[in-house]
């Protein structure tokens, strides 16, 4: 047992099961991720578990210095099959309490360690949320993880004095509305989304 703030590993595997539920006739469709079709979302989610894994690690290189904005993230037959390790490998490196302290980066931003890994968490649950609606397939968040998305999702949109996210502009939700729902608006997207028919 170790002593870290959130274990990365609920989350991982929750998106590791919904990536493994994706066929390949799904690759090209829309996703609630503007410009990203399925097959980019889980281009993404291999490179940021990398990227977060390495950052975790304090491993600084390519991986952890590269924008992800530079290109459009695609999968392959090969890269598909990595994606569950990759996000086993994340987890695991976060539950090691010298990945917590100090400095790290990922995507070419020193960050305090502790807000990599929400930057971490808000990625998984955010994406985790885009590829099980446009897969079609059930997505219950796990509850640490969700409430580390919010919160993180909730200050950014607060110090943006345009009112925006980090993801795009806030979509009003309801005070009431579900956390999950709460938090997908504080991204920039519309809980509401569904599979264009």
């Amino acid at each position: 047992m170790t002593d870290t703030p959130l274990d990365l590993g609920p989350q991982t595997r929750i998106v590791a099961r919904l990536a493994e539920g994706v066929t390949d006739a799904q690759l090209a469709d829309a996703t609630p991720c503007p410009r990203y079709a399925v097959r980019h979302i889980l281009g993404h989610l291999l490179g940021l578990a990398v990227a977060f894994r390495d950052a975790g690690r304090k491993n600084f290189g390519v991986t952890t210095d590269t924008d992800p904005q530079e290109t459009l993230p695609d999968v392959g037959p090969a890269s598909r099959a990595e994606l569950p390790k990759a996000l086993g490998e994340l987890a695991e490196a976060w539950r090691d309490p010298a990945a917590w302290t100090g400095m790290t980066r990922a995507g070419g931003i020193d960050m305090p360690a502790e807000v990599t890994a929400a930057v971490a968490l808000d990625e998984l649950v955010i994406h985790g949320w885009d590829l099980a609606r446009a897969t079609g397939q059930p997505y219950t968040p796990d509850p640490a993880a969700l409430e580390s998305a919010h919160a993180f999702l909730l200050a950014a949109a607060e110090e943006d004095d345009r009112g925006g996210g980090i993801f795009g502009p806030v979509v009003p939700v309801p005070a009431d509305a579900p956390l999950l729902d709460r938090t997908i608006g504080l991204s920039g997207r519309d809980p509401g989304w569904t599979r264009p028919a």
